[in-house]
Order: structure tokens, then sequence, then C-alpha cells
């Protein structure tokens, strides 16, 4: 009888059995071949092709294991890195979803006889942490990527910045409540005690010294009596202001910390930073290899920002579209007399006028042209907080 047709109900069984995970002693990692059965697999051991790759292997054995356990862990690592990354998981788990994938590498053609000592090599070469527990080894990722540990100390960097500024708060606060403590010392009024030693004298009040004296008023005349009121009328005046004075030199002083603590929060508004820098309509440049030589050093327009950190660009050479993350790409700096968008800072979102660039520093100098802040010169802005305009 021939064979079965490509259609037939048979032929299309055999397809799908084929697709799943078979046993393993019935898998060749010479030849990369799974057999369904126990005659399947000793059928292809018979095989021409099976002998010469045994031929093949028994010339240099050491060189094809260690092909298959460089090819091993590096699959292990990325699914680990990729699916997982720096959490802590069990090794067991990694293990089963690596080898759900049918064209997997098997342990038994590599250097390591159980999953155990793979993790405990892991842990030797400092490829990941490692921990044994009572349910089992657990291992934890160590990303070593120079663009995420530029990032971290990027963020380590920023929060430093900011406890420097509120550092920076909390002092100046401290230096002018102090201030209002030793003013408020200075003009503490002193207290005298109110005695009459006559019953029959009056009590008269000298309002510009602020004590109490007694006074005799009946061997006064009307005429000493009218000069003690206008004495006493003449001092009430001072007093009041000489307290008005006061009154306007506290909300002068009250005024101007007010002034410099609004000054300090601007200050440190224009000094923030955010981690995300896209905006549409600006001109970047590609730079990872990823995407091949084709579009490496490509120029390219933000056509779209999705959820801040993901831009859609378009290749201004071939006009292909691309979606990359903002860790791919960076700004353009176009030269003197051109547009261009502050993407970070203060300053987040306006348009200027590129007018100078300070090779040594890395920095530019702009003129604000859109917003309130038009017309503003603003210098010392950073290479990476500018892009050129489309």
């Amino acid at each position: 009888m021939g064979k079965s047709d490509f259609l037939s109900p048979k032929a299309i069984a055999n397809r799908i059995k084929s697709k799943g995970l078979q046993k393993l002693r019935w898998y060749c990692q010479m030849c990369q071949k799974q057999c369904r059965d126990e005659n399947g697999f000793k059928c292809h051991c018979m095989s021409e092709s099976h002998q010469r790759q045994l031929l093949l292997a028994s010339e240099n054995p050491q060189q094809f294991m260690d092909y298959f356990s460089e090819e091993f862990r590096n699959d292990f690592l990325e699914l680990l890195r990729r699916r997982f990354g720096t959490k802590r998981v069990h090794n067991n788990i990694v293990y089963n979803e690596y080898i759900s994938h049918r064209e997997h590498i098997h342990m038994n053609a590599t250097q390591w006889e159980t999953l155990t000592d793979f993790t405990k090599w892991l842990g030797r070469e400092g490829l990941c942490k490692v921990d044994e527990t009572p349910k089992g080894w657990y291992i934890q990722y160590i990303d070593r990527d120079p663009e995420t540990i530029r990032r971290q100390q990027e963020q380590e960097r920023k929060k430093k910045q900011d406890l420097d500024d509120e550092e920076k708060t909390a002092k100046f606060i401290e230096q002018q409540v102090r201030r209002g403590l030793e003013g408020k010392e200075l003009e503490m009024p002193v207290y005298t005690e109110l005695n009459r030693e006559n019953e029959e004298e009056k009590v008269a009040f000298n309002l510009n010294k602020g004590a109490s004296t007694s006074v005799a008023a009946s061997s006064k005349t009307s005429s000493v009596l009218g000069q003690n009121a206008l004495k006493m009328v003449e001092g009430a005046v001072k007093r009041k202001e000489a307290a008005h004075s006061s009154g306007q030199l506290k909300e002068k002083k009250k005024k101007s910390a007010l002034d410099e603590i609004m000054e300090l929060e601007e200050e440190k508004k224009r000094t923030s930073r955010r981690d995300y820098w896209l905006q549409p309509e600006i001109i970047v440049k590609i730079v990872t290899k990823k995407l091949g030589e084709k579009y490496h050093k490509k120029k390219a327009v933000v056509k779209e920002v999705i959820d801040k950190y993901t831009a859609v660009v378009k290749v201004i050479d071939s006009g292909d579209k691309l979606k990359l993350d903002q860790t791919h790409l960076e700004t353009v700096i176009p030269a003197p007399g051109k547009k261009v968008m502050v993407l970070n800072g203060g300053y987040r979102g306006n348009e200027g006028i590129l007018e100078s660039i300070n090779e040594k520093r890395f920095s530019v100098t702009i003129t604000i042209d859109s917003g309130p802040l038009k017309g503003r010169r603003v210098e010392d802005i950073l290479y990476e907080d500018v892009s050129k305009l489309a």
C-alpha cells in the first residue's frame, strides 16, 4: 500500500501527535530528532545519518558537549530574564517553562547531570543569586546590562537630588523660625507690679515707657493736670506710630521670607526631572543595533508617544515606521538658530531657538519662543534635555 496522502486522516493524526512533547528516552539530541515510540527510535539509531553524527561526535565529544551546555545556559538565562526579571523564583518553575518548548536543549546532553548542579553552578559563576530552602532551590537573576545599570544610577542620583532639595528647604525654614524667635525674645515686654502706697492717691499711666507710676493728684494744680494729659496723649500717639512702624517691618520681613520660600520652590520645580522625555514631532536618532545596520544611527521623527516611554517613529531616509523604547533613542542637537523643544526640567514642553552650544559642559543655551515665558534666555540645558523640532 502506498504512503498516506498529506491531507489524509492518518497523516493529519501523525502531525498532531508529533506537535507536542514526547518521551525524553526517545529523543536524539545529536540529530535533534524526536521519535514517538521505541520502534521508531530503534530505526533512527540504525539509520545512516545517525551513524554519521555519532562518528563526528566521537572525534571531539567535548566540543559538542560545550556547545550544548552553552546553548542550554543562554536559553535558560534569557527565559529567566524575560519572564521573571530580577524576581526570586523556584528553579523548577523556570525549568518546566523552558522544557515546554519542543526544540529545547535537553539537560542530559550538557555537562550538568541534574537541575540542582546547574543551579549551584549559576551561583558560583555569579550569574544568579541562589539559596536553598526546605521547599527547594530558589534563583534570582542578576541584571548586568549596561543600560539597566545606567538607569539605576540615574534613579539613585535623582533620589539624592530630591533629598538634597528637601534638606535645603528644611534648613531654610529652620533659619526663618530661629530669626522669628530671636526677634520675639528681643521684643518681650517687661511687666512690673502695680502698688498703691495710699488709697487716696490716684494712679497715672505713662504709656510712653510702658510702666505704671503713682502720682498724688490732690496737690497738683490744673496746669499740671493739663500738662500731664498732653503728655499722655503725645505718648499714646508715639506708641501707636511705633507699633504701626514695627508692624510694617514685621510684615516686610514676613513678605521677604515668603518670597524666598516661593523662589526656592520655583527653583526646585525648574530643576525637577522625570525619567521619561519623549514628545511628538521631535527628531531623534536610533542608537540600538538590534534592528540591524539598516536603522542604526538613522534619524527619525516621533509621530506618537505610547505610555510615556514608547514612541512610534518614522525613519526620515526610508519612511519606515518603527515602535521603539526611549532607551533605544537619543536626542538630536541642531545648528544654532534652529528650533528645539525642551524635553525635561522646569521648562519642559516649551519651544525655543538654539543660541549656542557649550561642548565642554555638554549643554546648550536657548531662548524660549512660546508660552508665557517667551523671550526668556535659559542657559546650561543638557544635551539630553532638548531635541530638534521636525
